[in-house]
């Protein structure tokens, strides 16, 4: 909690950063306690001033879509998709995968538990809320609160799942069962993955999962409150994952943008796709 005493801000003399961040932490609430509070405006620790980085007219680049159907089965169709998956590796470092083995109902469900979670009982959810990073489950507003420049307009929550399984008394009530579900069903895809990626490498299909890539697994599940200003704060500030790779369920609303040749991407939502992101402890050079 260093580094974040007074800055001066233009109508906001002698603005008390650090105060404002403690005053908004102790509550327990999150940004969707603001919004709850019936807030009109959007506080000044979420200011985020402009990255200057352009944007791609729509329609014009998109991260490739790779269908994962039969990859297992059809040596023939494999061997074209690890193509696809090397090439989208080395330009984008990412890319969307479907038919990807985990059943539509599943991830709808995900969605729904993250929804129930956040708008439970106030009183309920902050049972939950805490700095420690070391417990099973982390709920809480801005991990880096006290670090950032600027406060991000979203709540996240962390749990480890894999390779110390929680016991389901563990995790939350209004996702438990959900989230052992999902988590099963991601940790498979993983290990496909980390086969293919493998073979893009032109290595043994069990290189990177013998050297333990896909033992941990851990979930993070992001909400994004309705904001009064948009325009003076971001859900997600410009960032990179450091693991070794990251599987991302997009709700039908968007927002997601990946960079890509200094230039923001928007990657729409596509019905049963998942966003595959090569970490920063995978980065090679394909």
């Amino acid at each position: 909690m260093q580094n974040s005493t007074q800055i001066e801000v233009p109508g906001e003399p002698n603005f008390d950063r650090l105060n404002a961040l403690k005053v908004f932490d102790e509550t327990k609430a999150g940004v969707k306690g603001l919004i709850d509070a019936g807030a009109t405006a959007v506080p000044r620790i979420f200011y985020s001033p402009p990255d200057g980085i352009g944007r791609f007219p729509g329609g014009e680049s998109s991260i490739p879509i790779i269908d994962l159907d039969d990859v297992s089965r059809d040596a023939i169709r494999r061997n074209d998709v690890v193509g696809r998956i090397r090439d989208a590796s080395g330009a984008w470092g990412f890319f969307q995968v479907v038919n990807h083995g985990i059943p539509t109902k599943v991830l709808e469900e995900m969605l729904e538990g993250v929804r129930r979670f956040y708008e439970q009982d106030s009183e309920v959810k902050k049972e939950w809320y805490t700095r420690d990073g070391s417990k099973t489950v982390v709920y809480n507003s801005n991990f880096d609160l006290f670090r950032a420049a600027s406060a991000n307009w979203r709540d996240t929550t962390y749990c480890n799942m894999a390779p110390n399984t929680p016991k389901p008394d563990e995790l939350p009530g209004a996702c438990r069962d959900i989230m052992i579900q999902y988590s099963n069903e991601v940790k498979k895809l993983g290990t496909l993955l980390f086969e293919l990626l493998s073979e893009a490498l032109d290595l043994d299909p069990n290189h990177l999962n013998n050297m333990g890539c896909s033992e941990g697994l851990a979930v993070l599940y992001h909400y994004y409150p309705a904001c009064p200003e948009p325009e003076k704060t971001l859900g997600a500030t410009k960032h990179a994952d450091y693991d070794f790779l990251t599987v991302l369920l997009q709700d039908n609303i968007g927002g997601l943008q990946v960079l890509y040749q200094n230039q923001w991407v928007d990657i729409p939502p596509v019905s049963g796709a998942l966003v595959v992101n090569i970490g920063d402890l995978l980065q090679a050079r394909f």
